[in-house]
């Protein structure tokens, strides 16, 4: 391969640019017509939209059918959107406050603890079944969650087979690195 492409195809090149583009629309446009709105604006992280991206299509090829993700506050909307497929519908719906309570993992909370779940199709034609785990704490109460949910689908559904789930943590500051449920969980 060129040196100037980093081992990329025109096709995974363009997939990275939409993504972002995506990403960095989104934010944008809930800048302007949310102003004042409380929404944990992904700005500055929107490269985390094509790296899911990434990691899902991957993983799928390699045999993933499962894919849950535990991540706070920031970013989650876009996560929504641009990972999951949420659509905007339903996402303005809940800023404006429209909610209808069976379309929501969750019980009322406010929109960026909600969960959500979505099966996508990779490039490359695998169906992944995806998670987003409800959240109701800014701080990393979740990663426990996930990892215990992640096991026992492994263990009742895939039969043990570790290689059928993929869970994903999301974190957004240095917690990792000696404290806190983040650092015990990795430890885990």
């Amino acid at each position: 391969f060129n040196d100037d492409d980093y081992g990329l195809s025109l096709e995974q090149k363009k997939r990275i640019l939409e993504k972002l583009n995506g990403a960095v629309g989104f934010e944008s446009f809930l800048n302007k017509k949310y102003v004042g709105q409380k929404r944990f604006s992904l700005e500055g992280g929107e490269s985390i939209i094509p790296a899911l991206d990434a990691i899902i299509n991957t993983g799928g090829d390699l045999g993933v059918e499962e894919v849950i993700i535990g991540m706070a506050h920031r970013g989650r909307l876009n996560v929504l959107a641009n990972t999951l497929g949420k659509t905007y519908e339903q996402l303005f719906k809940e800023f404006e406050k429209q909610v209808e309570p069976n379309e929501v993992l969750g019980d009322g909370d406010v929109k960026y603890h909600l969960g959500y779940s979505s099966q996508v199709e990779t490039p490359s034609g695998k169906n992944v079944h995806l998670k987003l785990m409800p959240n109701p704490s800014h701080l990393e109460a979740v990663n426990t969650v996930v990892g215990g949910f992640a096991r026992a689908k492994a263990d009742l559904l895939y039969k043990n087979d570790y290689n059928k789930i993929l869970p994903i943590l999301i974190h957004g500051d240095a917690a990792i690195a000696g404290q806190g449920i983040m650092y015990e969980t990795v430890q885990m």
